[in-house]
């Protein structure tokens, strides 16, 4: 492995590099650096974000600036404030020991005069979003006809903020010399077409796969209902305890509801997306930075650009409709060499989004089951004893409360001591998960009475003797296979079950379960509560087996409103059984 002491950069580069922390190159640098101090190839880079690529290109720059030519020789395009930003500081960083390098950052929505005030005394690299540079350029104020290199950093988050034209614009107006790179985590044939406009038989280098996400990211996913994605959210929330992390929404709509009741049920969140001011999305980034928010929920245009280290999941609420954007907001985690989790929340109708990402990426979406609030309040326990077990105690101040405290409690034992501060400590979790539905995520049907014929589940019956049996629930319940076998496993603790064939009506169902498991699966379901109402389990009969058929299909036929169709069919059902 190349060390920079090896690049060739000068002993205050090297300084600054020591300082800022950089032990070893990473990936990117190894392949990118010796190619610009050694070469004069342009060059396409294909890294995602997080993978070291400012400073790929970043310290070359400043070693081949002049800070004696009072002109502007480098000119960095990036799609974002943020990014630009983030940019300048990391350039400033590594020029610090190098003379008087001029960086200057200029984007919209900060004063043009004051950046027009600062060209004209000269800058020598220029970090700018496209839509603000062709504004100087417009005024005569930035000024590349010396610009030796050029940079397109993040070029397809550029392309799909519609900058297209810009960036034609801008690369006009800079000398057929320079030299051209270009940064992207994907190849799209719009960068392609760039390429091939613009640049001069490119060096092309891939940090990772082409159109691929971070190689230390996990991929999953949760099947819910639409109904049920924020409850999921939630739990996942509750279910990691530590978690740092982006949920990306569709719209500013969702954005701004999703983050709201994230906030009034008392997490440490927010929203950032394209109806906040300026100021608001600076204070809302500060925040988020500083760790005094654990979750942001974000629109994809808010959050392009932005560069947050450590984050520890990325959560798409909404899987995005272009595969691509999917890379984007999973490779915000994962970074340094440090593993991330990226999840998504899958309803039925978005499976096949689902595997068009997983063609894209070339990896498998992992599938998880919904955390269950009795692993919640688990996880969250032992978090929080985690955490006492290792807190520091040296607080002298605390001493002269001691004694009075133990006083307080000296009537509890031990036990009934830590019984009461769980309780106090976990009164949100415990209200929230002690009576709480276990939410189902959706299955498809042909699946799951495929399963329920030949899989594992069903087929432990070695008579194969099966008696049928009536509910009074069906999909019109949002009673599905799955929630039928949920709710026998329930009732059924210590006991398998064994199931057949699953036939599921609007408003009722019919299933098989071994004749053995019949007369004990009735006693204990019949009459149950759920779903706010009484079961009614029995003996399906032949005769009313197919009145009711007949009586479903008649239904479907009927001119009768859904919803008195519905209610007479269950009460004729119903009456029959319970009579």
């Amino acid at each position: 492995m190349i060390q920079f002491e090896e690049m060739g950069f000068t002993p205050g580069i090297l300084k600054a590099i020591k300082e800022l922390g950089f032990e070893h190159p990473m990936p990117v640098q190894e392949k990118v650096i010796p190619m610009m101090l050694g070469t004069e190839n342009d060059i396409i880079a294909l890294a995602q974000t997080g993978t070291g690529k400012t400073a790929a290109f970043g310290l070359p720059l400043v070693l081949s600036t002049d800070p004696e030519m009072n002109s502007t020789q480098a000119l960095i395009l990036c799609p974002t404030r943020e990014l630009c930003i983030q940019i300048t500081g990391d350039l400033t960083d590594y020029s610090k020991h190098t003379g008087d390098l001029r960086i200057l950052a200029v984007y919209g929505g900060s004063s043009i005069e004051n950046q027009i005030r600062e060209l004209k005394k000269g800058v020598h690299i220029i970090v700018a979003t496209p839509g603000r540079l062709i504004d100087l350029i417009g005024r005569r104020a930035a000024r590349l006809n010396n610009v030796h290199t050029v940079v397109l950093d993040e070029a397809d988050e550029m392309l799909n903020m519609g900058f297209l034209d810009s960036i034609n614009e801008i690369l006009e107006e800079v000398p057929e010399g320079r030299r051209t790179l270009l940064f992207s985590a994907t190849m799209s044939p719009e960068i392609g077409s760039i390429a091939r406009k613009y640049m001069n038989s490119p060096s092309e280098i891939t940090i990772g796969t082409k159109n691929s996400s971070a190689e230390n990211v996990s991929h999953n996913y949760y099947l819910v209902h639409a109904r049920d994605k924020y409850k999921v959210l939630k739990r996942i929330a509750d279910f990691e305890p530590d978690i740092y992390g982006i949920v990306f929404c569709r719209t500013r709509k969702e954005t701004q509801e999703v983050a709201s009741n994230l906030i009034n049920d008392g997490y440490d969140a927010d929203a950032l997306h394209g109806d906040l001011s300026q100021s608001q999305r600076d204070a809302v980034m500060q925040k988020f930075r500083q760790k005094n928010l654990q979750i942001l929920v974000a629109t994809d245009v808010a959050a392009r650009g932005l560069d947050v280290d450590d984050l520890t999941h990325v959560i798409n609420y909404s899987l995005p409709d272009d595969p691509e954007i999917y890379t984007h907001r999973s490779g915000r985690t994962g970074r340094a060499g440090k593993t991330g989790i990226s999840i998504a929340l899958v309803h039925l109708k978005e499976k096949n989004n689902l595997n068009k990402i997983e063609r894209l990426i070339k990896k498998a979406f992992k599938p998880l089951p919904i955390p269950t609030g009795t692993e919640i309040c688990e996880k969250q326990l032992f978090n929080w004893a985690a955490k006492i077990e290792n807190v520091t105690t040296g607080h002298k101040e605390i001493e002269k409360y001691i004694p009075g405290i133990k006083e307080r409690f000296e009537n509890l034992d031990r036990e009934e001591l830590l019984r009461r501060v769980v309780t106090l400590e976990f009164e949100r979790f415990l209200g929230d998960y002690r009576h709480g539905e276990d939410l189902i995520a959706p299955v498809p049907e042909k699946a799951l009475r495929q399963e329920g014929r030949n899989g594992k589940r069903s087929r432990d019956n070695k008579d194969g003797d099966y008696t049928r049996l009536f509910i009074n629930r069906g999909k019109s319940d949002g009673f599905y296979p799955e929630q039928l076998i949920d709710l026998i496993n329930q009732n059924t603790r210590g006991t398998k079950v064994p199931i057949g064939r699953i036939d599921l009506m609007k408003d009722f169902s019919f299933f098989e379960v071994g004749s053995d498991h019949a007369d004990m699966l009735i006693r204990a379901l019949h009459n149950k509560q759920y779903m706010d109402n009484r079961l009614v389990l029995q003996k399906a009969q032949e005769k009313t087996e197919r009145n009711n058929r007949t009586n479903e299909f008649r239904g479907k036929r009927s001119s009768q409103r859904p919803e008195k169709r519905r209610s007479d069919k269950r009460q004729k059902a119903e009456r029959h059984y319970y009579n």
